[in-house]
């Protein structure tokens, strides 16, 4: 029998390898990465409920954005997953900065006839969940 070929290899080892927690994203949200991280700190290892409680309360936008992207994850987990909400729990959260290209720029006169440039920040929310261990 023939060696297995390179593609054939990798496609099993990648399907080993493949990531099985529910996740959602949201990329290139026009929200700087540190006001992001602010919110998401906040509800990291928290249940799911008490999650959503957390980010309706906010005041904060990227609180709006957190709350979005943890739904889409819950849903992600339940339909693709079949996993039950109630036990799931917030296991790690991002927030990237987006690519500087993408972020749109303007000029801000200074003195002496310079210029600054006014950046609009990007970033890529990420929140990953998990079950919750049985005692």
């Amino acid at each position: 029998m023939a060696k297995e070929s390179r593609s054939q290899f990798k496609r099993e080892r990648n399907r080993d390898n493949r990531e099985t927690r529910p996740r959602a994203h949201a990329k290139y949200v026009r929200l700087s990465d540190t006001k992001a991280r602010i919110v998401l700190e906040t509800i990291k290892g928290k249940g799911i409920n008490e999650a959503r409680a957390i980010l309706m309360y906010s005041p904060r936008y990227a609180a709006e954005v957190a709350l979005k992207v943890l739904n889409s994850a819950v849903a992600n987990a339940e339909h693709n997953l079949g996993l039950d909400a109630d036990n799931l729990y917030v296991q790690e959260v991002q927030a990237n900065r987006g690519s500087s290209h993408y972020s749109r720029w303007r000029l801000k006169p200074r003195a002496k006839g310079r210029a600054n440039r006014i950046e609009r920040k990007f970033s890529h929310v990420s929140i990953y969940l998990d079950e919750k261990k049985a005692k």
